[in-house]
């Protein structure tokens, strides 16, 4: 029997032809939603996820379901012991992501530090003088703090060691770093002149920056976030910005996607919005879209996976 894999429309063609190539079905869906999912293709073997949840109950109405390929490196969208549980792998694509999301938190500090965003935009409402009294700043001699030292938090610190930066790192798990500084978790938040999130979401860590965090910080320190949205309390985010107990944020992530028309985050001016794009390139998407489907090719054709999400 053809195995069937149900993939997003959107996903990259490469995936589709690495999955086409070994005889699979691909069921293409219009959109993230698990309704469409059930309604569509219920009775495949394979998915490769995108960011939308994924509830426990939706295994039971898919019963071919053997892997969950997830087009990324974040799962916290699936409850991946659960799903292991019920003899369901779960894999992400480690490889893929990782100098991309460090080129593009690199580009929103830039932005930030330069004032380039706002400029363009005044600009454009023929306010040239605009950028007389909203001067950016230097990134040389400044203190660059990495919470989270994976594949991501290392590229970052690798990259920006370049721009004469001074690099302050704090992980659970760091014991050196050819590129910055271990130092402790209040280190990071009192001392740097610029955050940048790149750890996973898990029960220690969401929610896990918030008021105290915000007070620690100087009061021109920029946040930045291209992790996960649920790691910051939004709500103290937006009360730190407006107080301006903080100087700016740029934000790529959010605890709801897409981001509400209604979200205060869009009255303020001292932040900076993207629409989840840390890994929005042709070259990343190719390589995350072939991952995914390589692990789905080799859990249908009775393999291991290379990358299945380990749980304790």
């Amino acid at each position: 029997m053809t195995k069937k894999v149900a993939v997003q429309k959107t996903l990259s063609e490469v995936g589709k032809t690495t999955l086409k190539a070994y005889g699979i079905e691909v069921i293409e869906l219009p959109d993230e939603k698990i309704t469409t999912l059930l309604k569509y293709a219920s009775d495949v073997d394979g998915i490769i996820l995108g960011t939308e949840p994924f509830p426990n109950e939706t295994i039971f109405k898919m019963p071919n379901l053997k892997i969950i390929a997830r087009n990324g490196v974040g799962f916290d969208n699936i409850d991946v012991k659960f799903m292991r549980d019920h003899n369901i792998f779960v894999t992400i694509t480690p490889l893929a992501n990782a100098s991309t999301v460090a080129e593009t938190t690199m580009a929103e500090i830039m932005d930030v530090s330069k004032n380039l965003f706002n400029d363009s935009t005044q600009m454009r409402d023929d306010d040239w003088n605009y950028k007389n009294n909203h001067m950016g700043f230097d990134l040389a001699g400044k203190t660059l703090g990495i919470l989270g030292y994976g594949r991501i938090g290392k590229m970052v610190a690798k990259k920006m060691s370049m721009l004469d930066m001074h690099i302050n790192i704090y992980s659970p798990h760091l014991t050196q770093s050819e590129y910055g500084k271990k130092v402790d978790r209040n280190a990071i938040f009192r001392d740097s002149d610029i955050i940048t999130l790149h750890m996973p979401v898990t029960p220690q860590t969401k929610g896990s920056i918030g008021k105290r965090e915000f007070e620690m910080m100087k009061n021109n320190a920029v946040l930045v976030n291209l992790a996960r949205g649920a790691l910051i309390k939004t709500d103290d985010l937006i009360t730190a910005l407006k107080k301006q107990e903080i100087k700016a944020a740029a934000l790529d992530v959010f605890d709801e996607e897409p981001l509400p028309m209604d979200s205060e985050l869009y009255q303020l001016k001292n932040v900076l919005l993207t629409p989840h794009i840390a890994s929005n390139t042709v070259e990343c998407m190719n390589r995350m879209a072939n991952d995914a489907a390589s692990e789905i090719v080799r859990v249908l054709s009775g393999e291991k996976p290379l990358w299945q999400v380990k749980t304790k």
